[in-house]
């Protein structure tokens, strides 16, 4: 597999993982776990940015800290599913901003066909990352990045819950520099190009749809 990979392999990641895996898991609770699983991997991702020095009173003083600047970062979110991580990782970095991207897959040719595209104003400004539920054949997030690199963005990461070693191929054969963090690279992809053994349609699972 080419370009920057970063497996987050924390424990409560891989065992929230595990639990969102399990097809008894009812809707409340996966929900509740891909937004926890969300927010750590806000943190991972978050690890090594940009602080500034600030003073703050405390009841008993001075104290000189640092500050991210989250109004420098935007998360945008791939419809529908990618919502679901967003709303953890909005729990971590509050004052994001927001984009969102509406792309799906044809399923005949699978192709990625968007219908909705709407960002902050001055991306050249602020750092993204893209955030989806999964990278399964890797067209839909090649084409979400590549929407937010032509608006301007300073830099662009991905997020998602599970890979598949055939999406992150075709992924980095488009961004070879883009990094991509998740909590697992499964085995492949079966013929419907779903991911094997994955999460199942994460949508679905997220907002009790078939």
């Amino acid at each position: 597999m080419n370009g920057p990979l970063h497996l987050v392999e924390h424990p409560l990641v891989q065992h929230k993982l595990t639990l969102l895996r399990d097809k008894h898991m009812d809707t409340s609770g996966f929900r509740r776990l891909t937004a926890e699983i969300g927010a750590l991997l806000a943190y991972e991702i978050m690890r090594d940015a940009p602080l500034t020095d600030v003073e703050v009173e405390t009841p008993l003083g001075v104290a000189l800290g640092k500050r991210l600047d989250g109004k420098k970062l935007v998360l945008v979110a791939v419809l529908r599913a990618g919502v679901g991580v967003l709303d953890g990782m909005l729990q971590a970095v509050p004052a994001a901003r927001v984009g969102h991207m509406g792309v799906y897959r044809d399923p005949k040719l699978r192709t990625a066909v968007e219908y909705y595209f709407k960002l902050p104003r001055a991306m050249e400004q602020r750092d993204a990352i893209v955030v989806a539920s999964i990278l399964a054949t890797g067209g839909s997030a090649a084409a979400a990045v590549r929407r937010v690199r032509e608006a301007g963005a300073r830099s662009v990461r991905f997020a998602c819950l599970v890979a598949s070693p055939e999406g992150l191929e075709h992924f980095h054969q488009e961004h070879p520099d883009v990094p991509v963090f998740t909590a697992a690279v499964d085995r492949g992809l079966n013929d419907r190009g779903f991911i094997v053994p994955g999460l199942g349609d994460v949508g679905d699972r997220l907002y009790g749809t078939d």
